[in-house]
């Protein structure tokens, strides 16, 4: 997705400069792109190295995931006092008798009160309280359970191709909308095909198969 960026942006800009450029794109530059919310943080002073001491990393007891009474998990994102305020609410406690929620020493303790309350339910007992609400919430699904999720179900986020469920081509665009044409090609299909399109001659071809340079499938 940052290559697939970088190659759009170039592209724009050939448009209004006539000029090409080379794109030069890491897969350790997208990550640290992801973390440049991390990096703000820390260069605020507001960021630990020490794992799970964090608002964002499962330090903090109103952000996280916990253990439901089936075995499954949910997840919480409540970090605006007002959607804070409602969690506490739809968990049955007082917040007169917590810790504030910024008290980072107590949020080991806040964590295992949480944790004991989320386990006295099953997690769609959780989502018939908590689903649709301004807490943050959701349930953690499973690959085959996420296809069939209320939410996705409703954009089309996931299609059937051939027996597969897999996601469906996104963004969704309203002018030129994509779909998915068909399964993708054996292995090898669309070898030689390819090949000659690039101006291979079949010979040359048959003799990368016999060399074993490439593989095909007929």
């Amino acid at each position: 997705m940052f290559l697939l960026l970088g190659l759009l942006s170039a592209i724009i800009e050939a448009k209004n400069s006539d000029e090409g450029q080379v794109v030069d794109v890491a897969m350790t530059e997208g990550a640290a792109y992801l973390a440049m919310g991390c990096f703000g943080l820390m260069a605020a002073d507001y960021w630990s190295e020490q794992r799970e001491d964090n608002v964002l990393d499962g330090g903090a007891p109103y952000y996280g995931c916990y253990e439901t009474k089936d075995g499954k998990f949910v997840s919480v994102g409540s970090i605006e006092k007002k959607f804070y305020a409602l969690l506490l609410e739809k968990l049955g406690l007082d917040a007169n008798e917590l810790p504030a929620q910024s008290d980072r020493d107590q949020w080991p303790t806040m964590r295992e009160i949480f944790a004991v309350k989320f386990r006295e339910k099953t997690r769609d007992e959780w989502c018939a309280i908590m689903e649709g609400t301004d807490i943050c919430f959701a349930p953690v699904l499973g690959f085959g359970e996420a296809a069939q999720h209320a939410h996705a179900k409703a954009r089309g986020s996931f299609v059937e191709v051939d027996g597969i469920v897999q996601p469906a081509p996104a963004p969704k665009f309203s002018r030129t909308p994509a779909n998915v044409k068909g399964p993708p090609p054996v292995i090898g299909a669309q070898t030689r095909s390819s090949l000659t399109a690039w101006g291979f001659s079949n010979q040359e071809v048959d003799a990368l198969v016999a060399a074993q340079a490439i593989g095909e499938t007929t």
